[in-house]
């Protein structure tokens, strides 16, 4: 069974309803190991000095911050925790907002929120679930998870809560800052109503479950065959293409759309 990431209560006025916090993804990446070549030997790491290049114990090593260049101010883990917040263990509610209007670059990690094993607790929940669903609502509030008070958003669900630990308005990065951005070029008319056919032959509904992570897929089956023994042939990448004309490229696009789209039903109804 999962182990509980963090476990207090969700508070909002003056009620407040016991949970656990458990992971709501899964890293599924494949993790490569650096190895000597030659016989497989791990390749470990040492903390060195930048200016001697001798390793340096443990026991002297601190946390630096460089103010200027070559300018430090040391800073003990004692000081540190200075800084730490009050540990609460509650998720205290702050507003209820509109989905709407979060900004999707604010959304960092997803979790579930599991109500504790008490009928109280499964009732609170239910009710808060319930509440936000009607007035279709998510709750902003924070809360501190290893030392660090976090912003977070829960959600209703799949008939539960997640929440979702976010970015402060600070760590954005805006577009109109970003060299480049925004592109003001007027789209032509003739062009614009062909991407907007393109768009619409493209239209689906979301189906999470239709994509798959190709890339790994890929790098798990070039393992297996080195495991195999196999000579693995990389093939040249191919040439990034220049869009000359655009209204021949989009006609091309909906054509091809279309027919994938007709190949697709044909498929449905075999």
């Amino acid at each position: 069974m999962a182990r509980a990431l963090w476990s207090g209560s969700v508070s909002f006025g003056l009620v407040n309803v016991p949970v656990r916090l458990m992971g709501g993804t899964v890293d599924k990446d494949i993790h490569f190991h650096q190895v000597d070549e030659k016989n497989g030997d791990r390749i470990r790491h040492k903390r060195v000095s930048e200016r001697t290049g001798r390793e340096v114990d443990s026991d002297r090593i601190a946390n630096g911050f460089e103010r200027s260049s070559g300018s430090w101010v040391i800073v003990t883990s004692e000081e540190l925790s200075a800084a730490d917040p009050e540990r609460t263990h509650t998720i205290d509610v702050d507003a209820f907002v509109p989905l709407a209007e979060i900004d999707p670059l604010q959304f960092d990690r997803a979790y579930w929120v599991v109500p504790e094993n008490q009928e109280g607790a499964k009732k609170a929940y239910a009710l808060l679930r319930t509440a936000m669903e009607d007035t279709d609502r998510v709750a902003i509030g924070r809360f501190v998870l290893r030392t660090r008070e976090r912003l977070v958003a829960l959600r209703p669900l799949q008939g539960a809560l997640a929440l979702h630990t976010m970015r402060f308005a600070d760590e954005l990065v805006k577009a109109s800052s970003v060299e480049g951005l925004p592109v003001r070029t007027k789209a032509p008319t003739k062009e614009l109503a062909a991407a907007e056919q393109l768009i619409d032959s493209l239209s689906t509904r979301w189906d999470p479950e239709a994509y798959k992570d190709r890339h790994r897929a890929r790098l798990r089956k070039i393992i297996d065959r080195k495991a195999k023994g196999e000579e693995i042939t990389v093939e040249p990448a191919p040439e990034r293409a220049e869009v000359v004309d655009l209204m021949a490229a989009l006609e091309e696009s909906v054509k091809a759309a279309k027919a994938g789209k007709r190949r697709q039903r044909t498929r449905k109804s075999a």
